[in-house]
């Protein structure tokens, strides 16, 4: 359950810090713009955020998909930003659309939002943490190969794997 009510006895209060986004799916966006949301993801969203989500590009060139509590939070942080932040604010804010998820299950892309991204027919869902990334399985693919081949990052190699 969400945190705007109160849990009964033996229920939980999930907010969105208890979840965290993993893994990748590889869905079909259909001739509509519409991805099925895939059953693991689909109850945390659904719990969380009455399947209410933002849809906003991402400078590599996917799309992110916050749970709506955590595109507020994000959005909040924006707004409190300088003002030599208005171009990443504006890349953010200006692309936000908030969409909700069907009763099929399904997510619609916006069309502006489906062609920044590149998005035609394959596509991934990423498990980002608190919040998903969405990508054309080309360019995804493009991405980590670049990913890939750069030097680790000292932040990075220091863990024990």
């Amino acid at each position: 359950m969400a945190c705007d009510t109160v849990p009964r006895s033996g229920e939980v209060c999930l907010t969105v810090p208890d979840i965290v986004f993993q893994g990748s799916s590889a869905l079909t966006l259909d001739g509509k713009g519409r991805i099925t949301v895939p059953a693991r993801h689909r109850d945390a969203l659904a719990v969380l955020t009455n399947s209410q989500l933002t849809l906003t590009k991402h400078p590599v060139g996917c799309l992110l998909v916050f749970p709506r509590q955590a595109w507020v939070s994000f959005r909040e942080k924006l707004l409190e930003l300088p003002m030599q932040a208005d171009g990443w604010r504006r890349l953010f804010l200006g692309s936000a659309v908030d969409v909700e998820v069907d009763g099929g299950s399904r997510l619609l892309v916006p069309p502006e939002l489906r062609d920044a991204a590149g998005l035609t027919r394959d596509v991934l869902l990423l498990g980002m943490g608190q919040r998903l990334e969405l990508w054309d399985a080309t360019r995804y693919a493009a991405h980590e190969a670049s990913v890939m081949a750069s030097p680790m990052p000292d932040a990075i190699q220091d863990f024990v794997f």
